[in-house]
């Protein structure tokens, strides 16, 4: 499926939820999209498997190739990733994390149980030796890109869950920083409780599936390198 067909989709998918996700206000009367619902979309969706990267590509690869990070020929980005996932699979072993392979690409999840302390952005003490085994691994293979995704679970207010999710990113970003993976290839942004994993959330492991991090690695192509030029 090419990506005018996967928007094609997204589109089709958010327009159904409209019409059946609406609840209404009890007290304003006023008709808005359900928590569930937009959870529906995100597990449905994937945000990270649509759009460009955070804050679009050719912006990100200036500053990567002004750092002085090389590219990938074409032909060789599979065999970089599949080094890439053979090393972090190794490392994050028995952790709890998750590693996806999408392609040419990877995706980290991270879930709140291992990751973040109930309603608190400071990486866990419990996590830090396996961040910085994953950060090894991400310094090893530096053409890459590093999208880092923050997530919380419905409990709280949306913006302040919206914040959280926030902060939660940057965090995982500066203590990879603090390990020597390179600001130029980062990319932080938070989306609260709006992509719901689990759901509904009846337990405290359905919380902690959706207090959670991605790292999405994608791989910095001589292609890229041209057409940032």
């Amino acid at each position: 499926m090419n990506m005018n067909s996967i928007k094609l989709v997204a589109l089709a998918t958010v327009g159904a939820v409209t019409l059946t996700g609406c609840v209404t206000d009890p007290v304003t009367g006023e008709r808005k999209i359900s928590k569930a619902a937009i959870g529906g979309v995100g597990g449905a969706l994937g945000g990270y498997l649509l759009g460009d990267l955070i804050g679009g590509k050719n912006s990100r690869t200036e500053e990567i190739v002004g750092a002085g990070i090389g590219a990938i020929a074409g032909a060789g980005a599979g065999y970089y990733m599949d080094q890439q996932e053979k090393k972090l699979r190794e490392r994050t072993a028995g952790t709890g994390i998750d590693v996806d392979r999408q392609g040419d690409e990877l995706v980290l999840n991270m879930p709140g149980d291992v990751t973040f302390d109930h309603n608190s952005a400071m990486v866990s003490s419990q996590f830090r030796g396996v961040l910085d085994n994953v950060a090894a691994t991400l310094a090893e293979y530096p053409s890459t890109y590093i999208d880092i995704y923050g997530h919380t679970d419905s409990t709280g207010s949306d913006s302040y869950n919206q914040g959280l999710s926030e902060r939660r990113a940057v965090s995982v970003a500066d203590y990879l920083a603090g390990r020597g993976v390179q600001r130029a290839r980062m990319a932080t942004l938070g989306y609260g409780e709006s992509q719901l994993k689990c759901t509904p959330e009846r337990t405290e492991a359905d919380y902690r599936c959706n207090r959670r991090v991605e790292i999405r690695i994608t791989p910095v192509t001589q292609s890229d390198v041209a057409a940032a030029r």
